[in-house]
C-alpha cells in the first residue's frame, strides 16, 4: 500500500486588529508531488527504512492549526500528523548519517559503462537464494529483514547489493524539495522563521 504525503504551508501573523493567529499559506501539492519514503523518514519519522533519527516526528496536529488546514484534515483517513518550522529547517544538518544502515539493501547492475544503481529492496529472491547456501544464521526468509554492517557487499550474478547509511542530503535532495524550502524561506522574510512551519500528514 503506498503512502502519501499532504499538508500546508502556516504562517503566524496578526489580521483585521486580532491576536496573532496561524494562517495557511499555499497547498504542499502544488510544491511537492513526490513519494519519497526517504524523506518521509528522515523528516517525519514515516516509512523510516533509512533508520533516520527523524526531525519532527509524531508530533500531532498543532492545536492553533490554521482553520482551512484544520479542515482539510477534518476529512479524515489521515495518519502521522506533525509539523516542522521554518526555523528548525535552516538549523538541519543535511550532511548527518542515519542512525544504522538502510534496512534495505541497495542495489547495482554490472554494465560495460561500470556499476549502475538500480534500486533498493528489503528482500530479494536472488539474493535470499545465494544468502541461504551460506550459515542458516544468515538465511533469509521471504519477506523479511535484516541490517548488515556498513559497507558488506555480495555479488550475485550481475547484481552488486551492499549496505549502505544514507545522509540526510540523499533523503531530502534539495532538487526535489527546493520548491517547498524557498516558498517557507519567502513566508519567513516577512513573518519570521519561527511563525512559519509545515503542517503534513499521510494517507495509506
Amino acid at each position: 500500500m503506498v503512502t502519501d504525503i499532504n499538508g500546508f504551508l502556516e504562517y503566524r501573523a496578526a489580521r483585521d486588529g486580532r491576536g496573532p493567529a496561524w494562517y495557511s499559506a499555499q497547498d504542499l501539492g502544488t510544491l511537492y508531488d513526490g513519494c519519497s519514503y526517504d524523506a518521509f523518514g528522515c523528516l517525519f519519522g514515516v516509512r523510516n527504512h533509512a533508520n533516520f533519527r527523524p526531525l519532527a516526528a509524531d508530533r500531532g496536529l498543532p492545536a492553533d492549526v490554521s482553520a482551512s488546514t484544520g479542515e482539510r484534515y477534518g476529512e479524515g483517513g489521515f495518519h502521522d500528523a506533525s509539523w516542522i518550522t521554518w526555523a528548525e529547517v535552516k538549523e538541519v544538518d543535511w550532511e548527518e548519517r542515519a542512525e544504522r544502515p538502510d534496512s534495505r539493501l541497495h542495489q547495482y547492475r554490472r554494465t560495460p559503462e561500470g556499476l549502475r544503481f538500480a534500486g533498493r529492496s528489503s528482500w530479494s529472491r536472488a539474493f535470499a537464494d545465494a544468502i541461504d547456501r551460506g550459515p542458516a544464521e544468515v538465511r533469509l526468509d521471504p519477506g523479511a529483514s535484516r541490517e548488515w554492517p556498513e559497507g558488506s557487499e555480495w555479488l550475485v550474478g550481475d547484481t552488486l547489493y551492499r549496505s549502505v547509511t544514507l545522509r540526510r542530503r540523499d533523503a531530502v535532495p534539495e532538487a526535489e524539495w527546493r520548491p517547498v524550502w524557498h516558498a517557507m524561506e519567502a513566508l519567513a522574510a516577512r513573518h519570521g522563521d519561527a511563525r512559519v512551519r509545515l503542517v503534513v500528514w499521510f494517507d495509506s
